[in-house]
């Protein structure tokens, strides 16, 4: 088995995804769009892990290699290979799948609950029903054609969705290590200003290990749930 990511900033990488990944065999594959935009044939994997970033997905004028990957993941999609979007990811397939992505009410930037959405008439992935996660973002999407929501929180309704059983977007972070945490504030630091949904530096960076190894074992089960949904 095959996994390729797209990866949208040095500062945000796979984190414990890594670990599932080699755990499970997978050869593991990158674009890394700030050194170079080019794409893999749709052949050579089997896995797609669409990656955030401090970027829009509107933001074509200034990154034109968006236009390209919106295709490419719409394709992906198409053929019926598992994708998983993660913030920027998320809103990447939502976007491909021609849903609108705006701003939202509010930013949130740090640790916050987000609840399982259950459905009584399709199978989809379930979350706990309730859960602390890493979020980082200050937009959202509306759920594309034939998605279901799967996750929401006060701040922001669509926190997750899915398609079939090979899609699922993440408006928040289950990868998130304690290295990728300081990263990400160290290069986004002038985003935690006063807000609703916004945590300080201190706050954000001290929580225990054990809320880390909760979101990644949840991680786990995204993408053991999306492997199986292959083939």
């Amino acid at each position: 088995m095959r996994a390729h990511y797209l990866q949208h900033v040095e500062f945000e990488g796979l984190g414990s995804i890594n670990n599932w990944l080699e755990k499970a065999g997978y050869a593991i594959s990158s674009t890394q769009f700030f050194r170079s935009d080019a794409l893999p044939k749709i052949n050579e994997f089997d896995l797609l892990i669409v990656m955030g970033g401090p970027m829009s997905v509107n933001d074509e004028a200034g990154h034109a290699w968006l236009l390209e990957e919106k295709k490419f993941i719409k394709n992906v999609i198409e053929v019926g290979k598992p994708v998983l979007g993660i913030c920027l990811g998320a809103q990447l397939i939502a976007s491909a799948m021609q849903a609108e992505v705006f701003a939202n009410s509010v930013k949130e930037i740090g640790w916050f609950p987000v609840e399982s959405v259950r459905s009584t008439i399709n199978s989809h992935f379930f979350f706990p029903e309730k859960i602390e996660v890493f979020h980082w973002h200050g937009e959202t999407f509306n759920l594309p054609e034939g998605a279901i929501q799967i996750a929401r929180s006060k701040g922001c309704e669509n926190q997750a969705f899915q398609i079939g059983s090979n899609v699922i977007g993440l408006q928040f972070h289950l990868e998130t290590t304690p290295r990728l945490a300081q990263a990400i504030v160290d290069n986004c630091r002038d985003e935690l200003v006063e807000g609703e949904y916004i945590q300080f530096e201190q706050e954000l960076l001290s929580c225990p290990q054990e809320r880390y190894s909760a979101i990644n074992s949840v991680m786990d089960k995204v993408l053991e749930y999306l492997h199986n949904s292959y083939g």
